[in-house]
């Protein structure tokens, strides 16, 4: 069974089931600093999860893609991926565990055809915080998975939460059993000798977690799934990796005809990162040195890097993009549009990386002169991994040009430079993702009601034709991205922030209504996006200054947000202009 094919069973599926279908949201976050990509479908969907009515009302199913970068140095083997898509449905305080479950058993049983004997599930084990799922277990008996196929395990396998603080409970996940031989007498899902392989998530999300640690009541019980396309492909075709399925065989293939040396591996990675480069271009991502332009610079610079030691010629990029627009084109057909854009991107960055790599080997000759006058046979750890973080030089490039001129190098001390590195990368990425998705309070509400008046107020004083182009908000402040051709004059700023302020004291009220998607268009509300909304749309309303498609939150009347100061406006990219801005 082809992807598309599993894909469209599952939303017709659910549709079936009173589920409406909503459009994936883009790669790129809006109005979302806690984490650099979306990374799952539930994450455009939390303020619905805490409570905030969903336009298309409490059942909802859709296709989410997502990227996550942790385990962007495993890519290469037979399983890790960065880019991938999460297929899921959502209850939004309607069904729970007897329906999430039966349809899960019904979709995998009876639409995709997996034998129920080889099924095996895992539930919440139970602990001071919640009790044992047995009413989970209890449901899983009841559609026919025997008792000894199912598994109890504690949080760190059966429970979930979004960042440290927010919705979160205990999961019930759905193993497939390849046939693999047990590892042993206590092999179950939770081990890792490939007998088990997970296949869906189902996370009842019945509670709350505070900032304390304390753990409370949701005021509405909800339902959010998860299901990997690639995952699911690989397995119901009997392919041993994702890299065998339809979605990379043609990109595969190619670089096989076109490598002079056989690497698996950097055929994986250059697969790999070519298709989550493409996908992030296409959704507005550019390479840059900080946040994810970083990431992005960094999958381009890998991907060209194994390219190199494939010994392809580096001007077969335009035609390998094209072939992979031609593979994605079911599934992703806006591709085609884009193709050319993102041709250009990778190909630019490509052409950077390329002098880089140039700089790296004259930094190296530098390292080796100075080992031949110390009278050194060996290239240390600190001077390889150097070269690697500051210049971009690949570690088993340094090692040829230390072979070639005599010297063994220190890998085990590049190694573990590069394990601290991976760590602090790590801790950083969880303190991009500990703001928390839920992080929506009283503070981050005011701001994003503020970000509304900010556009309306640039619109009277600086240029009608001004549009937002991005947000970032915290407890702490927001950041709002704009189109401007000038950097704004001082006169320009104040004028704005007066209006804003003014606004504010004049106590609007906030009103929202539900309308259809093209309907709100067609009355003047403005939207970032307008693709990534779903036929029934929300629009908020501020007095007659303030018109827009949003997901919210927001508060009732403008008085409730306090004095607004405007701190900074800079240059964000060619064309775009950025505010950051405080509430006093």
């Amino acid at each position: 069974m082809k992807a598309i094919e599993i894909r469209n069973k599952y939303l017709k599926f659910f549709e079936k089931h009173g589920h409406k279908v909503i459009p994936s949201a883009p790669l790129i976050p809006e109005n979302d600093p806690s984490v650099l990509f979306t990374t799952a479908g539930m994450q455009p969907l939390v303020p619905y999860l805490l409570g905030e009515k969903h336009p298309e009302g409490t059942r909802l199913t859709d296709y989410q893609k997502c990227l996550r970068t942790n385990d962007i140095d495993e890519v290469g083997d037979n399983r890790h991926l960065t880019f991938f898509e999460m297929l899921g449905n959502w209850s939004l305080g309607d069904y729970f565990k007897d329906e999430a479950i039966s349809m899960s058993y019904e979709f995998l049983t009876k639409e995709l055809g997996i034998d129920p004997n080889k099924l095996s599930v895992t539930c919440f084990a139970g602990d001071e915080d919640a009790p044992k799922d047995i009413v989970a277990a209890e449901a899983w008996k009841r559609v026919g998975i025997p008792e000894e196929r199912i598994y109890f395990y504690g949080k760190s396998n059966n429970w979930w939460i979004a960042g440290e603080e927010g919705p979160c409970g205990p999961d019930t996940e759905m193993f497939l059993d390849t046939g693999k031989p047990a590892c042993g007498p206590n092999c179950g899902p939770d081990c890792n000798c490939g007998k088990y392989v997970e296949i869906w998530n189902n996370v009842f999300m019945e509670y709350y977690k505070s900032k304390d640690g304390s753990i409370s009541k949701l005021k509405q019980q909800n339902v959010d799934t998860g299901l990997g396309l690639e995952r699911m492909t690989m397995l119901l075709q009997g392919k041993e990796t994702p890299f065998d399925t339809e979605l990379f065989l043609p990109v595969m293939e190619k670089l096989k005809e076109l490598e002079k040396v056989e690497y698996i591996e950097s055929r994986r990675i250059v697969a790999e990162h070519l298709r989550s480069s493409i996908m992030v271009i296409a959704d507005g991502g550019r390479p840059s040195n900080i946040d994810r332009g970083y990431v992005l610079r960094r999958l381009i610079r890998r991907m060209t890097r194994h390219l190199n030691k494939l010994q392809i010629d580096l001007n077969e990029l335009g035609g390998l993009v094209d072939l992979y627009v031609e593979t994605l084109k079911e599934l992703y057909p806006y591709l085609e549009e884009k193709k050319d854009m993102i041709k250009e991107v990778i190909i630019t960055e490509k052409d950077k990386f390329m002098r880089t790599l140039s700089h790296g080997e004259r930094e190296f000759e530098k390292v080796a002169n100075k080992a031949k006058q110390e009278n050194k046979k060996l290239i240390d750890g600190y001077a390889i991994f150097k070269l690697y973080e500051t210049y971009g030089f690949p570690p088993e490039i340094t090692s040829d040009l230390a072979k070639e001129q005599g010297f063994e190098i220190d890998l085990d001390g590049f190694d573990k430079l590069f394990k601290e590195h991976q760590e602090k990368s790590r801790l950083g990425s969880e303190q991009k993702f500990k703001g928390g998705l839920a992080e929506q309070n009283e503070q981050t509400t005011k701001y994003h009601t503020a970000t509304h008046l900010l556009n309306a107020a640039l619109k009277v004083i600086v240029n009608k034709d001004i549009h937002q182009k991005g947000s970032n908000i915290t407890v702490e402040r927001m950041r709002f991205d704009f189109s401007c051709d000038h950097k704004l004059t001082d006169e320009e700023k104040q004028k704005t922030e007066d209006l804003v302020n003014e606004w504010i004291k004049q106590d609007l009220p906030v009103t929202v209504q539900t309308m259809k998607k093209q309907d709100a268009v067609n009355s003047g509300a403005e939207c970032m996006f307008i693709e990534k909304y779903p036929d029934e749309v929300t629009v908020y309303t501020i007095g007659t200054v303030s018109k827009e498609i949003c997901g919210g939150p927001h508060v009732t009347h403008t008085s409730e947000l306090g004095h607004f100061k405007i701190k900074k406006e800079e240059a964000s990219s060619a064309g775009v202009r950025r505010i950051k801005a405080i509430l006093e």
